[in-house]
């Protein structure tokens, strides 16, 4: 197949979840109930931390930001895939495409490291905690965060131009819902050396090492917790890190479930519900998981809910 150059590429196609006319109003309102229920809690745990002034701590700090991201994450492909239901089309602009592609990584990117300055900061609280408030001083949380923003931005910008490069062929079909870079990459007719080694580069250092710090920080606060004396401490030290660690869970599960069973599998409609576990439910169940076990989120929903009506 001869290879078409990059310029006049004008439009893509995303094959989604099913081409059944009676499926697609079953699927709309799925994934319509799922972004607006992710974007509303994600939303509620941002109000509530900044309206409760107990909620100004490193903690809350960074799980704010986290609920930000997680509504930047949905909304740069769940609004997409709904206005392609609702119009009947499948077409997205090559430059709507890269763009996509451009924030989708920025933000999963984000999700990792803000998990994993999560982790740190719970150790620091648990391993140290006569030392926590000069340690994670609010100084060291703006860095953390700003870091953590400018290496998004930065492998994201660079993923993005090293894919403008590439001149593709004229199947541009892209088995999923969104524009996935190991998807846009596979639909280039050029040399993808370059774009492969990237990614495995970046995947070690983006994934696999903030991955390695989440475990590292883990293994540190497990044992300190296991020297505790008291059950009641005990408990009380751990309570403090369960929901960060099921969250960090549910985000690697279904991120390498996806990417493992994706390089398994060549059917497209498996590849793109599997995604759904990482674009649209994780992101989803992180509120709930917050808000159902940490009293100081519930208290803080509650005044901030009551304080409206």
């Amino acid at each position: 197949m001869e290879p078409q150059n990059d310029t006049r590429i004008s439009e893509l196609f995303l094959l989604g979840f099913s081409d059944a006319p009676a499926l697609q109003p079953l699927i709309f309102g799925l994934f319509l109930s799922m972004y607006l229920i992710s974007v509303f809690g994600n939303l509620l745990i941002i109000l509530a931390v900044n309206s409760d002034s107990h909620l100004h701590t490193p903690m809350y700090f960074f799980l704010s930001n986290l609920s930000f991201v997680d509504i930047c994450f949905t909304s740069t492909t769940i609004p997409k895939m709904l206005w392609n239901i609702q119009t009947q089309s499948k077409v997205i602009t090559y430059e709507g495409c890269i763009t996509q592609m451009y924030f989708f990584v920025l933000f999963a990117v984000l999700d990792d490291l803000l998990l994993t300055v999560m982790a740190y900061d719970r150790f620091v609280a648990i391993c140290h905690p006569l030392h926590y408030t000069v340690i994670m001083n609010p100084w060291l949380c703006g860095v953390l965060v700003l870091v953590s923003w400018i290496m998004g931005v930065l492998n994201s910008l660079l993923q993005s131009l090293i894919v403008l490069d590439l001149t593709f062929c004229e199947d541009l079909e892209i088995p999923q819902f969104f524009c996935e870079l190991n998807q846009v990459i596979q639909l280039a007719c050029s040399d993808t050396f370059l774009n492969n080694m990237m990614i495995y580069f970046t995947s070690l250092l983006l994934a696999i090492g903030p991955l390695a710090g989440i475990l590292y920080s883990y293994y540190k606060i497990i044992s300190s917790i296991y020297r505790i004396a008291s059950t009641q401490e005990k408990y009380k030290a751990f309570s403090t890190c369960a929901s960060h660690l099921l969250v960090v869970s549910l985000f690697y599960c279904t991120s390498l479930g996806v990417y493992l069973g994706s390089a398994g599998t060549h059917s497209s409609h498996s590849s793109a519900t599997a995604s759904v576990m990482y674009t649209v439910v994780t992101p989803m169940l992180n509120p709930f998981i917050y808000s159902l076990r940490n009293k100081d989120i519930k208290r803080a929903l509650k005044a901030f809910i009551g304080q409206q009506l």
